[in-house]
């Protein structure tokens, strides 16, 4: 999908740029060219300051977006994620587990589900990021408590793991 949207962009210096964001955030266009998240309207000027471009910029890119039969299929049904718990899960009791893996490689999240799942750990939330929108994409993983040491042996284990970092 990403090669696709960056072909529509690719004169462009910072309309990519602002495509990305609006894709990290779930954003998406409206049909008279604004932006949202869910059903909450963002600012142009906001979207400008995060990504210090001129507001302008991101106006003509949702205006191209709307203009594009191919771009407006997809950021017209964009939908944010939902809320990431790693920031707090020391404060919920959990363990974030952030694997760094061949995002190429089938099973990589078959593989750590199942070694979590037969360690009784149960896993609240799980993100894998797209290895083409993301330069080193991460599968990162929220469980219950604390990740146990043979749990741990056995992720570092699996062949396409490259390495794991637990925050707690």
């Amino acid at each position: 999908m990403w090669t696709n949207v960056r072909k529509q962009f690719e004169r462009q210096v910072v309309r990519p740029e602002i495509v990305r964001k609006m894709i990290e955030c779930g954003m998406r266009v409206s049909e008279d060219e604004k932006i949202y998240v869910d059903d909450v309207e963002v600012d142009y000027t906001a979207v400008a300051k995060a990504l210090d471009v001129d507001r302008r910029v991101v106006k003509q890119t949702a205006q191209q977006i709307r203009s594009n039969r191919y771009l407006y299929s997809l950021f017209s049904k964009t939908r944010p994620l939902g809320t990431s718990l790693v920031d707090v899960v020391s404060q919920l009791g959990y363990t974030a587990v952030i694997i760094e893996a061949d995002p190429k490689s089938a099973g990589v999240m078959a593989g750590v589900a199942e070694i979590l799942s037969r360690h009784g750990m149960v896993v609240r939330q799980a993100v894998a990021e797209d290895p083409e929108m993301v330069p080193e994409a991460k599968l990162t993983l929220v469980i219950e408590g604390q990740l146990s040491g043979p749990a741990l042996e056995e992720l570092h284990r699996l062949e396409t793991v490259r390495s794991i970092k637990i925050l707690k």
